[in-house]
């Protein structure tokens, strides 16, 4: 069921819940905390100021903060505005910042003063700015009265959220409010069951799509309350949990996993009162799955989603119908396909292919990108450039990317297939694989990896992979390192490790 009746303008939404809950907390950190009425109120005297100070319907606000209340805040306001959001990480360097700044037509900045350094170094080098707004900055005073907000079109661009760039330089997707609550509606409150009873603890950088989902607009939606942290510290979750203070916890599988490490290592067994957790942003390896439910005795719901869907595409329905390793069913009200990448044909059940999807969270297209928009969407389909395949029963498995399936000699490898088996050996704590050149293969399939406590014998690793992989999938070389690099969501920046092989070859 959809549940249609959380699908509603920013303003409504929050005067919804001003009225109804006036004293309920809303979003909390560790500096300050907004009851609905407050944040009501002090979204609307920032949207009047942005309006007074001259922005215009669909121009666009960048924000340049750290998690916090104050990014919801602004965010918030921006949309009450009639502006678009576009968030900037607050680790960004300057190039990264010029990128989003300059390409989004960024009209005013609301930026942290842990951001200053890197402003101070624009300024000095003569790159023009917007209109600074630092954080430390008090409330606007009151507007004139007769400063009116523009009426809320949920359907028009109210986001540009930057995809991590994985794969070369970042896209600014534009997505709605209607398309990040229909997610909410369709999936977060029918599926996962959020409600306003939810105190929800999202340890998500809030830049990132699926945060911005799940820890703002889903908060808003619901009339839940948000415990934002600054970054994810595991002993910060368990510590967190265990007190009794959340009851709902998004992650990426990587937080999950170095939860549960830390969780062993203390003697953890329990959430307190956490009712469940999901997953998404990279594929949850199914061993990992299964550890941290029984680790825990709470339910860990994983499930699909990229920026340009608004997030979510699939998700796993608690209960005990689940399949470990599947990404789950599609969103009820989501058409979903999976095609042959060359001719698009359909493919036969159990057979890989490309994912596709056509539904109310597809995004508009890619900022100043026509080429790239019409290469993704087609004939009203988005095409991900995710492999998958379906099971009898239509549950999804996500296999690996177009882009970065290996090819060695003609035969395919999966970076994920070599990944979970190389995350099954207890000397390994993280891991990642990437296709290298190889004279005569073409590629080959290199492991990097993060070992645990103890060190870990190459040769053995190997042959542990060689009882669990066929042959041609067991990795040509095996790299130590101290991280692997990934983005916010979780996902592998692959190009780094391979430019590091290239360039050490």
């Amino acid at each position: 069921m959809i549940r249609l009746e959380l699908i509603a303008s920013v303003g409504t939404l929050l005067q919804r819940h001003a009225r109804d809950t006036p004293d309920k907390l809303a979003y909390v950190d560790d500096n300050r905390a907004v009851t609905w009425a407050e944040l009501e109120a002090e979204t609307a005297a920032w949207a009047r100021d942005l309006v007074a100070q001259g922005l215009l319907p669909g121009q666009t606000v960048s924000v340049w903060l750290a998690n916090s209340v104050d990014w919801v805040v602004v965010t918030l306001a921006t949309i009450r505005a009639g502006g678009v959001a576009v968030p900037i990480t607050i680790e960004a360097t300057l190039p990264e910042a010029e990128y989003r700044l300059t390409d989004s037509s960024a009209q005013v900045v609301f930026v942290d003063t842990a951001a200053r350094p890197v402003v101070d170094e624009m300024l000095a080098k003569g790159i023009a700015l917007p209109r600074l707004i630092w954080r430390d900055g008090a409330l606007p005073a009151p507007p004139p009265q007769e400063t009116v907000l523009p009426d809320e079109d949920i359907h028009g661009p109210a986001f540009i959220v930057y995809t991590s760039g994985t794969t070369g330089k970042p896209k600014g997707v534009v997505l709605s409010v209607h398309s990040m609550l229909w997610v909410n509606a369709a999936c977060w409150a029918p599926i996962a069951g959020l409600s306003a009873d939810d105190i929800v603890l999202a340890p998500l950088p809030l830049f990132h799509s699926y945060a911005i989902n799940i820890a703002v607009m889903a908060i808003l939606a619901t009339g839940a309350t948000e415990r934002i942290v600054s970054k994810f510290s595991p002993s910060r979750v368990l510590d967190l949990a265990q007190a009794g203070e959340v009851t709902f916890l998004p992650g990426v599988p990587t937080m999950f996993h170095y939860l549960l490490l830390a969780a062993k290592e203390r003697g953890i067994t329990s959430l307190g009162r956490m009712r469940v957790c999901v997953s998404a942003g990279a594929i949850l390896p199914a061993a990992l799955n299964c550890d941290f439910e029984a680790q825990f005795g709470v339910e860990l719901l994983d499930g699909y989603g990229i920026t340009e869907t608004s997030t979510m595409v699939t998700m796993n329905w608690p209960g005990r119908n689940r399949i470990h390793g599947s990404c789950g069913l599609p969103l009820p009200g989501l058409a979903v396909r999976i095609v042959d990448p060359v001719t698009g044909s359909d493919c036969p059940r159990g057979t890989e292919g490309e994912l596709v999807c056509s539904g109310p969270n597809v995004m508009q297209g890619y900022l100043n990108k026509p080429e790239e928009t019409a290469k993704a969407l087609r004939n009203g389909w988005y095409h991900t450039g995710d492999l998958a395949r379906s099971d009898e029963n239509g549950f999804l498995t996500i296999t690996g990317r177009l882009k970065e399936v290996i090819i060695r000699g003609g035969q395919n490898i999966s970076p994920a297939e070599v990944e979970e088996a190389l995350l099954d050996h207890p000397a390994v704590r993280d891991a990642a694989v990437v296709g290298v050149p190889h004279e005569t293969l073409g590629e080959v399939p290199v492991a990097y990896i993060v070992r645990a406590e103890a060190p870990i014998d190459c040769e053995l690793l190997l042959a542990h992979c060689r009882g669990r992989l066929a042959p041609y999938k067991i990795p040509f070389a095996v790299k130590e390192i101290t991280a692997i690099p990934r983005t916010g969501s979780g996902k592998t920046i692959r190009f780094k490790l391979r430019e590091d092989w290239v360039a050490e070859a």
